[in-house]
């Protein structure tokens, strides 16, 4: 099997494109006050995933509350000022630093399709961070659920499939094994893993699978994805002067 055999490329975004760790991690400690200068990453994953399995809604307003939950937990700045601020920075998540430029890369060869459990307000702010880079995009406003249902695979199989696209022909790109790989796997889809966190412990600001799947191909970034298209590609433009 050869990554330059599928048509079509299904992103998750927030966690595999957006660095949303490091976005909650600044947030947390600029605007919580002194005491959140001082926390460690994994004392400040832990309420944010407890704030949001409380406030699961939209995210393009929940996280606000999100924020009171953790400021309550962690005794921070708990004023809605700075809740609001702190909403106001998850919509500002900066990129992972090789996104935009192996996002760029993957649109000339493949169809690039975001497939995220934000809403659409908040897409839209991550969707230009990284320079607009996909020719169509799923949010939960569409599906009216979130990964890891499979009802949201099967509206995005539907979508595809009104422009031509099988199943067959889709990998399924993600860093998250909760949100995506482990339920991409089971529903058949070939499957993708950017380990984003790899050489660090835990699961960070993602929920802990079930079980860590094994993914049909995988890469620490999405840098080497593309990288490793490309050499595909040259293997294949070599192979053909060859035969000339």
């Amino acid at each position: 099997m050869k990554i330059t055999d599928f048509k079509l490329l299904t992103f998750d975004v927030v966690g595999t494109l957006i660095d949303f760790e490091t976005g909650v991690l600044m947030a947390t400690r600029g605007l919580g006050g002194e005491k959140a200068k001082h926390l460690f990453d994994d004392d400040i994953y832990g309420p944010y995933l407890r704030g949001r399995d409380i406030y699961y809604g939209r995210s393009s307003y929940a996280m606000g509350d999100v924020y009171l939950h953790m400021a309550k937990e962690l005794g921070l700045d708990s004023s809605e000022r700075v809740a609001h601020s702190f909403q106001l920075a998850m919509l500002r998540h900066p990129a992972f630093e090789d996104s935009v430029e192996a996002l760029r890369r993957l649109r000339k060869n493949f169809r690039l399709v975001a497939m995220t459990n934000a809403d659409r307000t908040a897409f839209s702010a991550y969707s230009e961070t990284l320079g607009n880079p996909f020719h169509d995009s799923v949010t939960c406003d569409e599906t009216g659920c979130a990964k890891p249902d499979p009802n949201f695979f099967a509206f995005n199989k539907g979508r595809q499939s009104a422009f031509g696209y099988k199943q067959s022909e889709i990998l399924h790109v993600a860093q998250s094994q909760y949100h995506d790989i482990g339920i991409a796997k089971k529903l058949g889809y070939t499957t993708c893993w950017i380990e984003r966190r790899q050489g660090q412990a835990g699961f960070g600001g993602t929920p802990v699978p079930a079980k860590v799947e094994t993914p049909d191909f995988h890469f620490a970034t999405l840098a080497q994805l593309a990288d490793a298209i490309d050499g595909e590609l040259g293997a294949t433009l070599k192979g053909q002067a060859g035969r000339l």
